[in-house]
């Protein structure tokens, strides 16, 4: 009888203790801007999954693609910096590569007639006729989007 009460007891107590620590992390309230900072910047993140062998050509296609449209965006002040990385953990159906354009704000995001006419001043119609086509013959046969995303930084203090 008396190790029940003892099994009990010490099940009681594990349970409190369990209790408190799981609450513990609700009443520890980080508070924004005062604990933490989050960026106005926004990270867009591509995830994309490629048919085997097939990524040098489409890095190729990038190149006179999406590469070259952020480098107008860059230079027109609409991105501050895009990149792309290759996933080195390979892993049944997970991403080949990750395509992150930053824009400085949110507002460079958001519709604007003026961003849009300046880009395509820049870029130029045939330029964008040529980038939709790439996409229609070969983008679409040889890759697919696994998610797009869009994030922020979080700096703690």
């Amino acid at each position: 009888m008396q190790r029940s009460n003892l099994v009990r007891e010490c099940a009681i107590g594990f349970s409190m203790l369990l209790g408190v620590l799981i609450a513990a992390p609700a009443v520890a309230q980080l508070e924004v801007w005062e604990d933490y900072e989050v960026s106005d910047a926004i990270w867009s993140l591509t995830m994309v999954k490629l048919d085997p062998g097939t990524q040098d050509i489409y890095l190729e296609g990038l190149k006179s693609t999406w590469v070259a449209a952020n480098e107008v965006a860059k230079s027109l002040g609409h991105v501050e910096y895009y990149s792309i990385h290759a996933n080195q953990a390979v892993a049944p159906d997970a991403f080949d590569l990750l395509l992150v354009i930053k824009f400085p704000s949110t507002e460079m995001m958001a519709p604007s007639r003026e961003r849009y006419n300046a880009f395509m001043e820049a870029w130029g119609q045939e330029n964008m006729d040529a980038s939709n086509e790439k996409v229609l013959e070969l983008y679409n046969e040889i890759r697919e989007i696994q998610g797009e995303y869009l994030t922020r930084e979080i700096t703690i203090k």
